[in-house]
């Protein structure tokens, strides 16, 4: 069963590229402890997006706590070729893996690669890309991740268009098939995100900016579900 097929109404996913890692152990507990079950593990290779982030070393030395802890690590690759990452990030403990539709030719046989090694597979896009573009081939897949930012560097702005872009996928989707938003999400922004139709809100500077991640993941974590109790 997929991690998705448990998920809550709504999951705030801390980005842990955006974490102390000199503490990382440390903040992933507490995080947990608050109420954390869904992890956000982005992957850079220095060609989709500029830099080179976190891979698989870091995550098979973070993924036996979570697990152990009841979590869950959703991992973001912003790679080209991302079928060749999917046996490692398997192996090192990753739960799901979301690629990019602008990254791939043939997004069935992408999805079925990564289902192959018992992962969850979501489908994320640019700004540039249209919600109907992905929404054509999204069926195969178990999240959509809207971006709201530019991929690839942590603490951009929160690009305000979004909004729309996610209440067109919420039309164009199956009900079942969670919204994820990824990037400049914040308190201020929560209430409309959900709204709209997301219920996957990854957060990453608006958490581990603050001097107690734990605190800043909880009032986030009020604040949508308070959001998701005002009818629509």
């Amino acid at each position: 069963m997929s991690w998705l097929e448990s998920a809550r109404t709504i999951e705030i996913e801390p980005s842990l590229y955006a974490a102390d890692f000199a503490h990382l152990g440390e903040q992933i507990e507490a995080l947990m402890e608050a109420g954390t079950r869904a992890f956000h593990f982005d992957m850079g290779d220095g060609h989709f997006v500029p830099p080179v982030t976190i891979g698989p070393i870091v995550l098979e030395s973070i993924a036996p706590r979570i697990h152990e802890l009841g979590g869950i690590i959703d991992c973001h690759l912003m790679v080209e070729a991302p079928e060749r990452h999917f046996e490692a990030i398997a192996q090192a403990g990753g739960d799901s893996v979301t690629i990019h539709h602008e990254a791939c030719r043939d997004l069935r046989e992408i999805s079925a690669a990564a289902r192959t090694h018992g992962l969850a597979v979501g489908l994320a896009f640019n700004p540039e890309t249209t919600p109907e573009a992905v929404a054509a081939g999204a069926m195969d897949f178990d999240l959509v991740l809207c971006m709201s930012i530019h991929p690839g560097y942590s603490g951009q702005a929160f690009m305000s268009d979004a909004l729309d872009r996610v209440r067109a996928l919420r039309r164009l989707l199956p009900d079942r098939m969670p919204i994820q938003v990824d990037g400049g999400v914040s308190r201020g922004n929560v209430p409309a995100l959900c709204a709209a139709g997301a219920q996957l809100l990854v957060v990453g500077t608006g958490i581990f900016a603050h001097a107690d991640p734990a605190e800043a993941y909880r009032e986030l974590a009020e604040s949508a579900l308070a959001a998701m109790a005002v009818p629509s």
